[in-house]
């Protein structure tokens, strides 16, 4: 029994006994929610929409997915439907249960695009879609409601932290060399790895209890056996934060490309970009290692990395070429 989660459970099962007619909207707002989703949105957003909010909301989303990983690790809490029978696995996930990484996600990138957008429609329209994305993770089983409002609380500060020193940090940023700021993201990443490493091995004499594992399992049979020790996710969110930090770098040098243009050439532009994402990640994926230990998550770095190249040089390189955009001057 753990207090401090356990009182979300009469929330949990009211949601829950609302009925299953539910489901499918509960889960598509947790799709809203998903970094699988952000990391379809991040492209459009920088090659069709607007290049710093693009490359603003891609940082927001990495600082989120880092530190809502490094937290998860320290706390070690499990998700409602391993430890309670009761609860009923609507949605699964793999990873230790505080915070919610949905939540924070979910407010501090949409919170950025509000931001950037400044009309009252989008603050209300945002505002409804993180509501609805956070309530959808207790309906679906996967969060206690202190996951959901320390998720929000990380989310809140990470969204503060990055609208009060934008315009500081960025002029900061402006006065250095391509080659420092790449140095920088790198520095940056790899100090994040480390970080996840302390926090992993401070944490490796806490197993994961049997009977969060039997739940897991008994509660949604034939899914992904849940793996909440794994340090994955760290080299994936840190090869990225390398490769968005260093292409954009030399994106600004070169001065960028018209995100302007019918809407044909905006979908192509976006269509070719995502044939190159898709290359990248599956074709080294095929080539390098697979597993959990140091070689492999090094190539892992590499292939995030590779794949946040791309998003924020390599593709709008291909875009001018192409003459699916007009190059900046």
């Amino acid at each position: 029994m753990i207090p401090i989660l356990d009182w979300g459970y009469p929330i949990i099962y009211w949601l829950q006994s609302l009925g299953d007619w539910l489901t499918p909207a509960m889960q598509l707002f947790t799709f809203l929610g998903n970094e699988e989703f952000f990391l379809l949105v991040l492209p459009a957003l920088l090659w069709c929409v607007d290049i710093g909010l693009g490359v603003r909301v891609g940082l927001i989303l990495l600082a989120s997915n880092g530190t809502n990983a490094v937290f998860k690790l320290a706390f070690g809490t499990p998700r409602p439907y391993w430890a309670n029978p009761k609860v009923k696995a609507l949605s699964t996930g793999t990873s230790f249960g505080l915070p919610s990484g949905h939540a924070q996600t979910a407010l501090s990138v949409w919170g950025r695009v509000a931001a950037w957008i400044r009309r009252s429609w989008a603050i209300i329209f945002f505002g409804a879609l993180i509501l609805l994305i956070s309530i959808s993770r207790p309906y679906l089983g996967v969060h206690y409601p202190t996951d959901t409002l320390l998720g929000w609380l990380i989310g809140g500060v990470l969204l503060a932290a990055f609208l009060i020193f934008d315009k500081p940090v960025s002029k900061w940023l402006s006065r250095l060399s391509v080659g420092k700021q790449s140095l920088l993201s790198f520095v940056i990443s790899i100090a994040f790895i480390c970080l996840g490493l302390l926090v992993s091995q401070a944490t490796a004499n806490r197993p994961v209890p049997m009977e969060w594992i039997t739940g897991a399992a008994s509660a949604a049979p034939g899914s992904e056996a849940i793996d909440p020790l794994s340090i994955n996710g760290f080299f994936s969110t840190a090869g990225t934060f390398f490769g968005l930090g260093a292409g954009a770098a030399l994106l600004y040098q070169w001065g960028g490309f018209h995100v302007s243009g019918p809407w044909w050439q905006r979908l192509l532009r976006y269509l070719v970009g995502l044939v190159g994402v898709v290359l990248i990640y599956f074709g080294f994926k095929q080539i390098f290692p697979s597993g959990d230990d140091l070689l492999a998550n090094i190539f892992r770095y590499i292939r995030y990395g590779a794949v946040g190249f791309w998003v924020a040089y390599l593709g709008p390189r291909v875009f001018a070429l192409l003459r699916l955009a007009n190059e900046d001057a």
